[in-house]
């Protein structure tokens, strides 16, 4: 699969800064990209830089893998009953007091309607499901 490594600092080895008309031809090109370092900015989380770049590079929805399956009522780590959500919007999950990520990140995704899937980066597969569109993770969506 062709893909280009971008951050947000000069790592020479690695991959190539992050320019946003850059990462867009790339894009063109048929490339999956893979941002890293965040902004480069104090303050602002990796969520955040997450949502900014989705934004940036008109993406349709972000893809928040991380070491849960998705999003829960409560910890699941902590509480057996947790229950996981399939699907929520925004407001549910505001509502909810979910946390799904930082409220900077979330209020950002939200106010410009883009969808966040949430889903186990360490179970394989589910990366090429959440690709595919197959059922994985929670779905938040506007």
């Amino acid at each position: 699969i062709p893909c280009r490594i971008m951050s947000a600092f000069e790592v020479v080895k690695a991959g190539e800064t992050y320019i946003r008309e850059r990462a867009l031809k790339h894009l063109g090109k048929g490339r999956i990209l893979i941002l890293a370092c965040g902004t480069g900015n104090p303050f602002f989380t990796t969520d955040t830089a997450a949502v900014l770049r989705a934004l940036e590079l008109d993406a349709e929805i972000l893809f928040k893998a991380t070491k849960v399956d998705g999003v829960y009522d409560k910890d699941p780590a902590k509480d057996p009953t947790a229950k996981k959500y399939d699907t929520l919007t925004f407001d549910e999950a505001l509502e909810k007091k979910l946390r799904v990520m930082d409220a900077t990140a979330f209020s950002l995704a939200r106010d410009y309607k883009l969808p966040i899937l949430v889903f186990n980066l360490l179970k394989k597969g589910n990366i090429k499901k959440a690709v595919l569109g197959k059922k994985v993770g929670t779905l938040i969506k506007p």
